[in-house]
Order: C-alpha cells, then structure tokens, then sequence
C-alpha cells in the first residue's frame, strides 16, 4: 500500500471502503467486515493497516508458569514493534462474553503509539478513558475498571473479533462503525473504487441538498445513479 492510498483510506470512514470493496469486485455480497455494534474512544477515529494479531484472557489466573507467561508477553511487544508498517493491532479476547481485563488503556494505548502503530481492534475491554493516548484509536467491546488476570495467551494467529476473522498481515479499516479486511486482490482498484462510488453518490446527493429538491427530482437522480451503479 502506497502513501496516497493510505492517506486517502485514513480519509474516510469503514462503510465506505465497505461499498468500495463491492464496486470494485463489480457485485455485491461483499462479507468480510464485523457484526455488532463495536465501542472507540475516539469518534474521529480511522485505524488503517496490516493486521498485528494475538489472542487473550483474562477472567482466571493463567495456568502455566510464570516465566512462560512473562516470556510469551514480551514476544508480544516484540511482535507489535516490529510489525511492518503500517500495522494495527488486533487482538481477541477469548473471555467473550465474558470479558473483564481491560488490556487496552493508557499504558498499552502509549506503548503501541510509540511502537508506531495506527490503532486497535478487539472484542475486548478498554478502560482510563479520559488518559488513552491521543490519536490512537481503539475500537473494542466494552468498557471497565480492571485488568482482571489479563495474560496473551497466542500470537501471529488467525483471530474473530466481532465475527470477522482477521489473519496476520490481512488489510484492516476500522472506525466507529465497526471493521472491514480488505482483500488483496481490490487493493491496487481501491482508490478509483472509492471515487467512482462518491461520485456516484454525489447524483442524488447533489440534488437532495440543493433547493426545490422535490419528488420529480429525486426521480430524475436516482435514475441516474442507478444507472451509473450497473
């Protein structure tokens, strides 16, 4: 992914790099993006990149020895620093519905900043609400006080969060509004689906701002965009 093609998916929201994908595979039924109604800490936020991923829990004590669980937590942070870039975060936590450990807050929010990362998607929790580092966007599963007996329990591997299977390496897009993997081979016709798609739009969106916009207008617009959709 080139600069200006990151540049302009940082520009713009998860629904539409969804539409985005359909225009560019020329049908819809385009399913690889989340279910639910996620939470972020930030509304502005636009988390794009290739995925970084691992897995947790945190409801009970890990059952292996200590030594293995600090040595596999700092293979983690190995792994999120050298992620290429650029890279996001995603992490399931294996806890769901259940889960208590918020791993994501304002040390892990500025750990990951620092290591240069553009964000976190989890099904998990996140908590210091009001101490999160500024632009890193987190969009997770809920919100709580504690950390519980959070511990990574796998790393580099397939991984579900909100219903999407993200592999390491995989494209991700991720707003408020949930996310998506974009699949490889629209990658090089994402930038012209994304203009072809706004301008597209912009025939009935044009006319329903602008005054005297009236049923016989409508008619006339959408005949034109369906047209120019097919």
């Amino acid at each position: 992914m080139n600069d200006a093609l990151l540049t302009l998916m940082k520009s713009v929201d998860t629904p539409t790099v969804c539409n985005a994908i359909e225009v560019a595979q020329g049908k819809r039924g385009f399913d690889a993006f989340t279910r639910g109604t996620p939470l972020i800490n930030d509304p502005n936020g636009v988390i794009v990149g290739y995925a970084a991923t691992a897995k947790i829990a945190a409801v009970t004590p890990p059952s292996e020895p200590p030594d293995v669980i600090r040595t596999r937590r700092m293979d983690y942070y190995k792994l999120m620093a050298e992620a290429p870039k650029p890279s996001v975060c995603v992490i399931e936590d294996e806890d769901v519905p259940n889960a208590i450990g918020a791993f994501w807050g304002e040390v892990n929010t500025t750990i990951h900043k620092g290591f240069g990362m553009g964000g976190t998607l989890t099904n998990g929790v996140m908590r210091d609400l009001g101490d999160m580092a500024d632009d890193y966007p987190v969009v997770a599963g809920s919100i709580g006080p504690s950390h519980g007996f959070v511990h990574v329990t796998a790393l580099d591997c397939p991984v579900t969060v909100f219903g999407l299977t993200v592999r390491p390496g995989d494209l991700v897009h991720a707003d408020r509004h949930g996310a998506v993997v974009v699949p490889p081979d629209v990658v090089d016709q994402l930038a012209g689906a994304i203009q072809k798609m706004q301008d597209t739009e912009q025939l009935v969106l044009g006319p329903a701002r602008a005054e005297g916009f009236d049923f016989a207008a409508f008619e006339a617009a959408w005949t034109a965009f369906e047209k120019a959709r097919t």
